[in-house]
């Protein structure tokens, strides 16, 4: 039965993408408190991707932020699949005809060059196994009504991802202080959104770490190659036009997501 019911639930947020209809929260069929359920719903939305020839790149950590964690009544973070066909380049125009209800945030992501396979990772095997950090920009969608969302929601939602960018300056994490590095985001110039590394779990490290750890779990260890979106280090903007969105961080330099009708 619960096999059945997150093929149900998978093919409903399917749908709700594809038609661009959010649909009512999962958790109306979830309980609260059923994280193992809410990922097997993710799970069969990432094996349909896959199955249509989709190629994973990464994963995303969402939840990172105490405030945002207290509020869904949780004590940890969640984790999305990242594919290949949800990047876009520095400045590349993104249609908003692809989004549902978007909202940015400026993250600092990490791409790998060693596979982390551990059963407990620690700060210095993701600094070794880190090839350089980038500024980043998650777009970030819900499929549930009015983001009307709980844990459950959000985890079945493949952690509420749609789009992600990658900035064009890496940068080896022996340059960067991630804790202090502050950031700004900006929409046509205007700032919308400031934060630092602080926000992340206190260290974008932690997420990682935490990430790394619940993927060997989970069987599905990252590898090398993979990009690491560590969190958000500041509040989400929501995304209600066309317009050009930069964030600036600290040792990273900017990166502009650009949405177009």
């Amino acid at each position: 039965m619960s096999e059945q019911l997150a093929q149900s639930l998978a093919r409903r947020l399917r749908n709700a993408e594809s038609t661009r209809l959010p649909v009512a929260p999962v958790r109306e069929e979830i309980a609260l408190d059923d994280m193992a359920l809410a990922y097997a719903v993710q799970q069969a939305n990432v094996d349909a991707r896959r199955a249509r020839g989709e190629r994973i790149v990464g994963r995303k950590i969402g939840l990172t932020s105490l405030a945002v964690q207290q509020q869904l009544g949780v004590d940890q973070p969640d984790f999305g699949a990242l594919f290949a066909n949800m990047a876009y380049g520095d400045g590349e125009p993104m249609p908003l005809s692809r989004l549902i209800q978007p909202k940015a945030e400026a993250e600092i992501a990490l791409v790998l060059e060693r596979d982390l396979t551990h059963d407990k990772h620690t700060f210095a095997d993701i600094i070794s196994a880190t090839a350089y950090a980038l500024a980043a920009i998650e777009v970030v969608d819900s499929r549930i009504r009015n983001w009307d969302i709980r844990f459950v929601d959000t985890v079945a939602d493949n952690a509420s991802s749609a789009l992600f960018v990658l900035g064009s300056r890496p940068v080896r994490l022996a340059g960067l202080d991630l804790v202090a590095a502050t950031m700004t985001l900006s929409r046509d110039g205007e700032v919308l959104s400031r934060g630092s590394g602080a926000a992340c779990l206190g260290n974008p490290l932690n997420a990682a770490v935490w990430l790394a750890d619940m993927m060997v779990k989970m069987g599905t260890p990252l590898r090398a190659g993979d990009v690491v979106l560590t969190g958000a280090l500041g509040p989400m903007v929501p995304v209600t036009q066309r317009g050009t969105f930069t964030a600036q961080i600290d040792g990273l330099g900017s990166v502009s997501a650009v949405f177009t009708e």
